[in-house]
C-alpha cells in the first residue's frame, strides 16, 4: 500500500510539472534561506561559547554614579569596559568566591621586527598569566602556567608565527618590539608560546599577546592609580556562584578600597557581552541582539510564505482529486488512510524541497561568507545535536504544510464527488485568500523595511559631519617618536608635492581610538570644575586643516608660542559641560588638563568625530606636538595612484625604518559602520528572496485561477468582452487582495522598523510616503506576476476552450 501511495504521488507531481517545480523549488528556497539565515543568527550567539568555562567568566565594567536616578543621567554616565588596573587585585583579596583574576591591556599596536621582516601588529595585548587558566585559548607550544609570567615575553598565534617564521621553530627567538602608545617597552621579546589562532567567534582577537610583566616593569605606578585608565580585567568564579549576593557586596568593598564616592563598578558574565553590553570602550567588536530578532523573524517570514504557498496551491487543487477520493471511499478506504496517504505525499515534497535547500545552499555559501565577513561552515551547524531538530522541522513543516488539504480532501462526500459536484467550499476560498493576505503583508513590510535600511544608512553616509574627510590620506606610524622629532621636516617635504593641499599631526583622527581625559575648567562663578571628557591632542595646523569651523575665540597660531603649553581649544558641547550657553563666554577661562595649565583660547563647532550611532560628545582638543600617532594629507582627487606613490618616496627617505601604512579617513570613518552594512546586505537580499517566494506562489495560484474558469473565459469572449476585460476580471481578486495587505502592513512595519532605528542617535523620519512606495511595488510585482497568466489566458482561442471536456 506504501509502495502504491508513492507512485500515486510521483505520478501527480510529474503530471504537473508547473505546480511541482513552483511547490519544490519554492519551499526548497524558503528553507534555505531559513538554514542561511539560521547559520548566521547561530553563529552572532555563539560567541564566546568555546571556552570551557564560559559559564564562570564575569567582567568588570567602570562607571560612575549619575546624579539622578534617571534615563538621561546613565546615558550621561555610562559604564565603561575599560579602566583601572587596582581593581583587579583588590577583587581578587576581598572575595574568596573568585578563583583567578586575567587583566589586559588596551590594544597595542606594535612594530614587529625579525631579521628583514617588519610589520606593525595592531592587535596585540599585554596579558596576564592566568590568561590560559581562565580562557581557553590552545597552545600549540609552551607551558600555559609559564609562557606569560616572564618579562619580555610573547606569545604568537599561529598565522603570526607563520608570518615571521615561515615553518622554523620560533621558541626562543626574539622579536624586536618598538614602544607602543603610554608604555615603554621597547625591546627584544622572547617567542614562548605559539597558540592556536583565537575563533572568529570571540568579542575579541589578536595576533600575539605580551607579557603583563613588561608592561609592570615600564610604568609600575600606574598599577596603582585608580584614576588611570588602561586595563580590562576578567575573573572566574568558583561553582555555586552567586551574581547578586556578590553585587550586593560591591558598594561596602568600594568604600573599603579607594576614595571615590562616585566611582563604582558592575559585573557581567561573559555570555553577555557580544550581544547584550551596554558598556562602552569595549576591546572588541560586539553585536545587535535587535538585528538577530530581524533576522529571525525574516527567516520564519520567508519559511511562512513558502508553506503557504504549498497550502494554497494544494488545497485549490485538491478539487482535481475528487473523483479519485470519492472511487477510493466509495470501494471501503478509511478517511484515516486518505490522510495518511495525502499527508505522505506532503512529506514526499518537503524531501524533495529538501534535497533542492541543500543544493541551494551549497551554492549560495560563498556568497554569504562574502556578504557577513562570516566563517560560515556547513558542518559546523550540522551536527548530532542539530540534525534531530532538523529531521524534526522537516516533518513538522510537512505535517503543517500537508494537514489542511489532507484533511480537505479526505472529507470530501463519494456521492457528491462522483456526480461532479466538486466546487471549492466558501471556507477554502476565504482561506487561500487569507493567506494570500497574510503572506503579502509580510512581503510589503519587508519592501517598507528595506526602504527604510537604506534611507537611514545613506543618511549615515551624506550626513554632513562637520569636517572635511574626502580626500584625506591618513598615515599611521603608532606614535613614533622617530618620526615625531621630524614632523616639521615630513611637513615640509609632503606639502612640497603639487597633489598634496595641506597635512596636519594628531594622536587621533575623527573615527580613531581616542584617549579621555579629566579636565578643570573655570566655571562662571570663578570656582574650577572638574569633569571628563574625550581628548584629541592634535598638532597646530589641525583645526584648519579638517576644516573645523571656529565659533568663539581663535585657533593655535604660530604667531603664539605659548600655544603649545598654555591654551586649549575645545567644541562646543564641551562649552555647555561646563555651564556656558553662549560658546564665547568660555574663552579666556583658566583650564587644567594631564599637567597643562593655561587659558581657554576658542570653541569650534560641534563635529561628529564618533559613530552616528552616539551623540556628539564634549571634547577638548589640547595642542601637543609629541603626541600623535597620524599624520594626514589632503590630496588632490587626479591621479590618486601617482600621488601615493610620491607621498611614499618621501615617507621612505626620510622614515626609512617605518612601514609606509596609509588609509582614506571616510573609508576608516565608515569602518563603523560595518555590522550595518551586513545588516543591509542581509536585510535586503532576504527581503526580496521572500518577495520572489511570495510571486512564485501568487503565479501558481493565479494559473490555476486561470485554469479553472476556462470555459467562462471563453464564453466571454464569445459574448464580445476583449483582453483587457479578461485580465481585469482574473486580475482583479488578488489586487484586492493586495490593498488589504497594504492596510495591514503598514502599521505593523511602521512600528519594527521605528524599534529598530532607536539605536541611531541620528535617524531618519519615517514618512507616509514610505509604505505608499512599498504598497506600489507589491502592487506592480503581484500585477506583473498575474498579468503573464492572464494574458496567455484571454488570448486562448474559445473554440478550444469551450469544446474541451
Amino acid at each position: 500500500m506504501v509502495k502504491n501511495y508513492f507512485k500515486i504521488a510521483w505520478r501527480n507531481l510529474v503530471k504537473k510539472k508547473a505546480y511541482s517545480v513552483i511547490n519544490i523549488f519554492g519551499l526548497g528556497l524558503g528553507m534555505a534561506c531559513c538554514f542561511l539565515i539560521f547559520m548566521f543568527v547561530q553563529d552572532e550567539l555563539s560567541y564566546d561559547n568555546y571556552h570551557e568555562k564560559g559559564d564562570r567568566i564575569y567582567r568588570v565594567i567602570h562607571g560612575y554614579k549619575s546624579a539622578k536616578d534617571s534615563e538621561e543621567s546613565a546615558k550621561a554616565n555610562p559604564f565603561w569596559v575599560w579602566g583601572n588596573a587596582p581593581i583587579g587585585p583588590a577583587l581578587r583579596q576581598d572575595f574568596p568566591e573568585i578563583e583567578k583574576v586575567v587583566q589586559f591591556s588596551g590594544r597595542a599596536d606594535i612594530l614587529l621586527t625579525y631579521e628583514d621582516k617588519i610589520y606593525q601588529e595592531d592587535g596585540v595585548f599585554f596579558m596576564d598569566s592566568t590568561a590560559f587558566d581562565v580562557f581557553s585559548w590552545p597552545l600549540v607550544r609552551g607551558n600555559p602556567k609559564t609562557v606569560l609570567a616572564a618579562p619580555y615575553s610573547i606569545v604568537l598565534t599561529e598565522s603570526t608565527a607563520k608570518k615571521y617564521f615561515g615553518d622554523a621553530d620560533p621558541i626562543g627567538k626574539a622579536l624586536h618590539g618598538s614602544e607602543s602608545a603610554g608604555r615603554s617597552n621597547a625591546g627584544d621579546y622572547t617567542v614562548t608560546g605559539i597558540m592556536k589562532d583565537v575563533p572568529s567567534n570571540s568579542h575579541f582577537r589578536f595576533n600575539a599577546l605580551l607579557s603583563m610583566s613588561t608592561f609592570k616593569k615600564s610604568r609600575p605606578e600606574i598599577f596603582d592609580e585608580w584614576g588611570y585608565v588602561d586595563s580590562y580585567t576578567y575573573f572566574l568564579v568558583k561553582d555555586q556562584f552567586n551574581e547578586a549576593a556578590f553585587k550586593q557586596k560591591i558598594p561596602a568593598f568600594l568604600t573599603r578600597v579607594q576614595k571615590d564616592p562616585n566611582y563604582t563598578i558592575g559585573i557581567e558574565p561573559l555570555k553577555n557581552v557580544y550581544l547584550r553590553t551596554f558598556a562602552e570602550r569595549q576591546p572588541g567588536e560586539t553585536g545587535s541582539l535587535p538585528n538577530i530578532y530581524v533576522f529571525s523573524i525574516i527567516g520564519i517570514f520567508i519559511l511562512v510564505i513558502a508553506i503557504i504557498n504549498f497550502m494554497n496551491l494544494a488545497t485549490a487543487r485538491s478539487m482535481e482529486r475528487g473523483k479519485e477520493v470519492g472511487i477510493r471511499k466509495s470501494i471501503g478506504a478509511e478517511r484515516s488512510s486518505l490522510i495518511f496517504q495525502f499527508l505522505g505525499e506532503s512529506f514526499l515534497i518537503v524531501f524533495l524541497s529538501m534535497m533542492v535547500a541543500a543544493l541551494i545552499v551549497f551554492v549560495a555559501l560563498p556568497y554569504m561568507i562574502d556578504f557577513t565577513g562570516k566563517q560560515l561552515v556547513v558542518l559546523r551547524f550540522v551536527n548530532w545535536q542539530t540534525i534531530p531538530f532538523m529531521i524534526g522541522g522537516m516533518l513538522l513543516i510537512g505535517l503543517v504544510a500537508g494537514s489542511y488539504p489532507a484533511l480537505v480532501l479526505s472529507g470530501f462526500r463519494p456521492a457528491l464527488v462522483l456526480k461532479g459536484v466538486t466546487r471549492s467550499t466558501a471556507g477554502g476560498i476565504n482561506l487561500r485568500r487569507g493567506l494570500v493576505i497574510f503572506q503579502f503583508s509580510l512581503s510589503i513590510a519587508l519592501i517598507a523595511g528595506t526602504i527604510i535600511v537604506y534611507s537611514q544608512m545613506n543618511q549615515l553616509l551624506d550626513k554632513d559631519l562637520g569636517f572635511d574627510k574626502e580626500r584625506m590620506l591618513v598615515l599611521d606610524y603608532n606614535y613614533d617618536e622617530a618620526v615625531n622629532r621630524k614632523s616639521q621636516v615630513l611637513k615640509t617635504e609632503m606639502e612640497s608635492i603639487p597633489a598634496v593641499l595641506s597635512s596636519a599631526f594628531s594622536r587621533s583622527v575623527p573615527g580613531s581610538h581616542f584617549p579621555n581625559a579629566g579636565t578643570e575648567i573655570q566655571g562662571a562663578d570663578g570656582e574650577m570644575k572638574g569633569l571628563g571628557q574625550p581628548i584629541f591632542q592634535v598638532g597646530i595646523d589641525f583645526i584648519t586643516h579638517f576644516g573645523l569651523k571656529l565659533v568663539a575665540g581663535r585657533s593655535y597660531s604660530r604667531e603664539f608660542p605659548s600655544d603649545s603649553t598654555s591654551a586649549l581649544v575645545v567644541n562646543e558641547a564641551a562649552a555647555k559641560q561646563y555651564g556656558y550657553t553662549n560658546p564665547a563666554d568660555i574663552v579666556g577661562k583658566k583650564f587644567d588638563q594631564w599637567g597643562r595649565k593655561g587659558v581657554v583660547i576658542g570653541v569650534v563647532k560641534d563635529f561628529n568625530f564618533i559613530s552616528l550611532h552616539r551623540t556628539i560628545e564634549p571634547l577638548t582638543l589640547p595642542f601637543e606636538a609629541y603626541a600623535s600617532r597620524y599624520m594626514t594629507l589632503k590630496i588632490k582627487t587626479e591621479n590618486i595612484p601617482g600621488t601615493i606613490q610620491e607621498i611614499k618616496a618621501v615617507w621612505s627617505r626620510l622614515v626609512p625604518h617605518r612601514p609606509f601604512l596609509y588609509s582614506f579617513l571616510d573609508d576608516d570613518f565608515n569602518r563603523q559602520y560595518q555590522s550595518d552594512f551586513i545588516f543591509r546586505r542581509l536585510f535586503t537580499t532576504f527581503a526580496c528572496l521572500a518577495i520572489f517566494i511570495a510571486c512564485l506562489g501568487l503565479l501558481g495560484l493565479a494559473t490555476y485561477t486561470a485554469e479553472l474558469r476556462t470555459k467562462e473565459i471563453g464564453i466571454r469572449k464569445v459574448l464580445g468582452a476583449d483582453v483587457r476585460n479578461i485580465i481585469a476580471l482574473l486580475s482583479s481578486d488578488f489586487i484586492k487582495l493586495v490593498l488589504i495587505a497594504i492596510v495591514i502592513a503598514t502599521p505593523i512595519s511602521w512600528y519594527a522598523m521605528n524599534q529598530w532605528l532607536e539605536s541611531f542617535a541620528y535617524k531618519m523620519e519615517i514618512r507616509l510616503w514610505i509604505f505608499a512606495v512599498a504598497g506600489l511595488v507589491a502592487l506592480f510585482i503581484a500585477a506583473f506576476t498575474i498579468s503573464f497568466q492572464s494574458v496567455k489566458a484571454a488570448l486562448m482561442n474559445p473554440v478550444t476552450s469551450l469544446r474541451s471536456e
